[in-house]
């Protein structure tokens, strides 16, 4: 499964994609990080937060696209430029239809370190020994980038099984109910 990761942002927005293979195994295809100047009008800097995220869709054909969900932050404003950028990322992935799965920060952390409280150094630390990377990936946008997308080519096949399970459980329970109405009417009958 071909995973790309997305640290959402505005001033600095992560990209990544890597290839999961069987077990655990995740292989660094590509990083990067897309650089807005912070004086540049806002449609501006998503265009280009846009245009660069499209393009690694069009040469890299992800399976997915993994974006950190933004939920909280202390500055309001930057948190609407981190889930705007996320979003134009998001919509350039549903035009493409490629399916867009966002996991929070926490899961991320959780998933790479097995620590949900994980600090940024620890993160870095764990996604260089998982990739197998000579030096750390920079700046941090960077490697969170690749961790999303390891924690999505992780978490993807039970995500997949749940849903499934979701999906039978649904099935049983409208068969179930078709059943009662049977016997009911019956018994009314």
């Amino acid at each position: 499964m071909r995973v790309m990761g997305v640290d959402p942002g505005l001033t600095r927005c992560g990209l990544s994609m890597v290839e999961g293979g069987h077990g655990r195994t995740v292989t660094a295809l590509d990083v990067d990080v897309v650089r807005t100047p912070a004086d540049m009008d806002l449609a501006h800097r998503l265009m280009l937060v846009a245009d660069a995220a499209e393009y690694w869709m069009d040469t890299h054909r992800p399976g997915a696209v993994a974006i950190e969900r933004v939920f909280a932050q202390h500055n309001v404003r930057t948190a609407m430029g981190t889930a705007q950028a996320g979003g134009v990322i998001a919509l350039a992935a549903a035009r493409r239809d490629i399916p867009v799965v966002f996991h929070t920060p926490s899961e991320v952390k959780a998933a790479v370190t097995g620590n949900g409280n994980a600090d940024k150094a620890q993160v870095t630390a764990m996604v260089t020994r998982i990739l197998g990377l000579q030096t750390a990936p920079k700046p941090a946008d960077a490697a969170d980038a690749l961790a999303l997308a390891i924690c999505h080519c992780w978490r993807a096949p039970l995500l997949a099984r749940m849903a499934a399970a979701e999906a039978k459980a649904a099935e049983a329970k409208r068969r179930y109910t078709e059943r009662l109405a049977e016997q009911r009417k019956a018994v009314r009958g």
